[in-house]
């Protein structure tokens, strides 16, 4: 572990290579890299195979083999063959487990109960309306029917809406001045999700076999009906001063946000009425 990562609180990893690469190189010491393994250069490798250090290779095959992600994005990550893409998804797989985090350590500090605590860290399994969110996402996931632009649109509508009621509530105890540290990471993490919604909009636009507009349509109206049972059942907006009708209004805007990033014109009051 690298101690100055550790007290900077930015990633050791990274931070240690920064410092070893403006550290003082061996010739800099006095001392002959030729003598080091590790330091001599090499040229004329420029493939990996041959493996030279074979316990050096186990090694990086055991910190390989205990890398996880987070599935949904992981299996966009293996069907995409656009090196842009990956490195973009590689990325939000970090900024998830990242988000995953937030959330616990949120409430570890705020819930002091230890059996509510253990309530919201198993809410897919103790909250029903958390478990429909789940389901719903998880079904696209595992969905080996579906279309590659089915699940794209399944993807933004996970990103774009089923948060779109928490983020509200959320900014709504900001503009009052409450929780800050709540507020503060929510920024942050409503920033996140915007950025993940747009760029699976993004990917939707190159696609060439689209599913259809009705198809699309359908998919969105299931999220937005999932988000606003979600809505009134775990987060009962009238104890905190909210208009539940207005939220669910909210809502529906942020569908119609998403569906007009798609590429379709249509509003979720004319969706609904066919």
């Amino acid at each position: 572990m690298c101690l100055a990562g550790t007290l900077s609180g930015v990633d050791p990893g990274s931070r240690c290579l920064q410092l070893e690469s403006s550290s003082p190189s061996a010739a800099e010491n006095g001392l002959d890299p030729d003598e080091e393994p590790l330091l001599r250069k090499n040229p004329r490798r420029f493939v990996i195979f041959p493996i030279q250090y074979p316990d050096i290779w186990k090694m990086y095959k055991q910190a390989q083999a205990s890398f996880w992600t987070a599935e949904e994005v992981a299996r966009f990550s293996q069907e995409v063959q656009i090196p842009e893409a990956r490195c973009f998804y590689g990325f939000q797989i970090l900024i998830e487990n990242v988000h995953s985090e937030m959330y616990s350590l949120l409430i570890d500090t705020y819930i002091k109960d230890p059996e509510k605590r253990d309530f919201l860290f198993n809410a897919i399994e103790t909250m029903p309306c958390v478990k429909k969110k789940a389901d719903w996402a998880l079904k696209w996931v595992e969905d080996r029917e579906s279309t590659f632009g089915e699940r794209v649109v399944a993807f933004a509508a996970v990103e774009g809406i089923f948060f779109s009621g928490s983020f509200a509530a959320i900014f709504w105890l900001k503009k009052r001045g409450l929780m800050p540290g709540l507020t503060f990471s929510n920024e942050l993490i409503s920033r996140d999700e915007g950025l993940h919604c747009d760029f699976a909009c993004l990917m939707f636009h190159y696609l060439v076999n689209r599913p259809s507009e009705e198809r699309v349509r359908e998919i969105i109206i299931n999220a937005v009906e999932i988000e606003q049972e979600f809505l009134t059942e775990a987060l009962p907006v009238g104890l905190i001063g909210m208009n539940c009708t207005l939220m669910k209004q909210y809502i529906e805007f942020v569908a119609d946000r998403l569906l007009m990033e798609l590429g379709f014109s249509k509003r979720m009051e004319q969706l609904k009425n066919g």
